[in-house]
C-alpha cells in the first residue's frame, strides 16, 4: 500500500472515498466537516439526516465509521469518522487509532482502492498535530501489513473483524497547513 502526505484540499481528491472527520451527529460542523459537507451539497446532508433516523439516532459513537456517496465531490464515497476530543479528556490513543482502522474497514467493505484522510482530531479537537500523525501513520501501516497478509482477518483490540478482500492501493493523508505536513513527514520517515 503507498502511503503518503501531501498539502491540499480533501474535497478536491481523486480519490474513491475521502474520510470525514465528522463530529457524532454527522450533520456537519466546522473544518474539514464543514467543508466536505459544503462541497458534497445538499445531498450529503440529507443521507447524514437519514442515517441519524434510521441507524444512528444517538450519533456515530468516537472511533467508529460510517459511508455515505460523495455526492458533488469528486470522491465518490465519504467516510465519517468521529475522533476523540482531547478537550473532553479523550486523549486514548487507541481510540484516535480506532478512527482510521475503522474508516479503511469501511473502506474495505466497500472495496474502495484509494482513500484520502485529513489529520482526524489535529484541530479544533486539540490533539497535537505530532500525536495524531504517529498514531494515524501507525494505524493505516498496521491495517496494510494485516492486508499484504491476506489472512483475512484483522485484530483491534480485542475485536477480530474480516479485511475483506479489496486491496485498498493508496491512503493519502491530505493536510490543511505546512505544519501539519511537517508531523505527518517525520511520522512517515
Amino acid at each position: 500500500m503507498k502511503i503518503e502526505a501531501v498539502l491540499g484540499d480533501i474535497t478536491t481528491q481523486h480519490v474513491d472515498a475521502v474520510v470525514n472527520a465528522a463530529n457524532s451527529s454527522l450533520l456537519g460542523g466546522g473544518g474539514v466537516d464543514g467543508a466536505i459537507h459544503r462541497a458534497a451539497g445538499p445531498e450529503l446532508l440529507q443521507e447524514c439526516m437519514q442515517l441519524r433516523r434510521s441507524e444512528l439516532p444517538d450519533g456515530l459513537p468516537v472511533g467508529q465509521a460510517v459511508p455515505t456517496a460523495g455526492y458533488r465531490l469528486p470522491a465518490r464515497w465519504v467516510i465519517h469518522t468521529v475522533g476523540p476530543n482531547a478537550h473532553r479528556g479523550e486523549t486514548e490513543p487507541a481510540l484516535l487509532a480506532s478512527c482510521f482502522t475503522s474508516a479503511l474497514q469501511v473502506a474495505a467493505d466497500l472495496r474502495v482502492r484509494t482513500v484520502a484522510f485529513p489529520a482526524v482530531s489535529a484541530g479544533a479537537y486539540g490533539w497535537p498535530a505530532d500525536a495524531v500523525a504517529r498514531v494515524a501513520v501507525d494505524a493505516v501501516r498496521a491495517f496494510a501489513a494485516r492486508q499484504e497478509v491476506r489472512d483475512g482477518q484483522q485484530v483491534c483490540g480485542s475485536a477480530v473483524t474480516d479485511v475483506g478482500e479489496a486491496t485498498i492501493a493508496e491512503v493519502r493523508f491530505v493536510l490543511l497547513d505546512e505544519a501539519l505536513l511537517a508531523a505527518f513527514a517525520a511520522a512517515l520517515g
